[in-house]
């Protein structure tokens, strides 16, 4: 199922998720405990995120090595799992950081013989340990330039010249959108310029970074437009259950926090009543994105099956 079909066709609100795979050594058995309690919700897809690897240096026999090391890797085959276990429409990440051109193609032309339908685009984040991104050597510096790299697949073009006549893929392409401004952008203006980069490169739909503000994100869509931007735009959110996570979601993820939620968090008294005042407060959220025409909502899950489940059942229960 492409996703800018099935909401072109539909007219129907949904749900999706996104899951993280779990660190090296663990079990996906953890993703699927999350998944199996929000199934019954009938989400429409489930993005699973890449990690581009840790890079360090260390001494060894009085030599400088370079140590290469991704903490979560098997994205692609999580997605194959998920497809397979669930009967969902899998949308695996795919990053421009830690990998060259070449080693990007080979995994989108894996991704296509396992038929997927939908791919995530992003540059990713600066690798770990670092204060901005670089590229690997013959890699791509920007989002826009890997969605370019998938367009040009889809009408059979790959990175070997002598090759005439290649396999069309039909990959629907995603991409990320910051409704309060990606950290690293000059301006608002700038950064929506590079989004419509990517637009214009040929992506099909938008996900957002996580916002809790409706106003923000109706706003957001309403500067899109203006900048000629027409591709359904997903509102991004995630359950917020703990004074915990207010304190750390802002600095983590360059988001802000409305001061109701602050003011419901400072009140409650309890664990159990924070847990009720985030799921109340996020669910009326999600109702407000419902009403003023969202195509759906984009859940992060972060492996918290407990509050997703939460939430679900709040807004279902209206």
């Amino acid at each position: 199922m492409r996703i800018d079909k099935f909401i072109e066709n539909s007219r129907e609100f949904f749900f999706s998720l996104e899951v993280t795979p779990p660190d090296r050594g663990k079990s996906v058995t953890e993703i699927f405990n999350t998944i199996d309690v929000l199934i019954p919700f009938d989400p429409k897809f489930i993005n699973v995120t890449y990690h581009q690897p840790h890079i360090s240096y260390k001494t060894v026999d009085g030599k400088k090595v370079r140590d290469v090391y991704r903490k979560k890797p098997g994205t692609v085959g999580i997605c194959s799992a998920i497809q397979s276990r669930y009967g969902v429409d899998a949308v695996p990440h795919l990053l421009c950081g830690g990998m060259d051109k070449w080693e990007l193609e080979d995994t989108l032309i894996d991704m296509s013989y396992l038929g997927f339908d939908n791919v995530f685009a992003l540059r990713g984040d600066p690798a770990f340990g670092t204060d901005r991104f670089i590229p690997k050597e013959d890699g791509y510096s920007y989002g826009n330039e890997l969605v370019a790299h998938i367009s040009r697949m889809n009408q059979g073009c790959y990175l070997d010249d002598e090759l005439i006549d290649g396999i069309k893929t039909d990959f629907c392409v995603g991409v990320a959108a910051y409704p309060e401004k990606h950290i690293e952008a000059d301006s608002f203006d700038n950064d929506i310029e590079n989004l419509k980069k990517k637009v214009e490169a040929g992506a099909h739909f938008i996900v957002t970074q996580m916002c809790f503000d409706a106003q923000i994100y109706l706003n957001f869509v309403d500067k899109l437009r203006d900048a000629g931007i027409n591709i359904p735009v997903i509102p991004g959110v995630r359950p917020l259950t703990s004074s915990k996570q207010i304190d750390i979601v802002p600095s983590t993820f360059g988001v802000s926090i409305p001061d109701k939620l602050k003011k419901m968090m400072d009140e409650s008294k309890t664990k159990a009543e924070e847990f009720e005042s985030g799921t109340q407060f996020v669910a009326s959220l999600c109702r407000e994105l419902i009403e003023n025409g969202a195509p759906g909502i984009h859940l992060f899950t972060m492996g918290k099956g407990k509050s997703a489940k939460a939430l679900f059942e709040r807004i279902k229960r209206g």
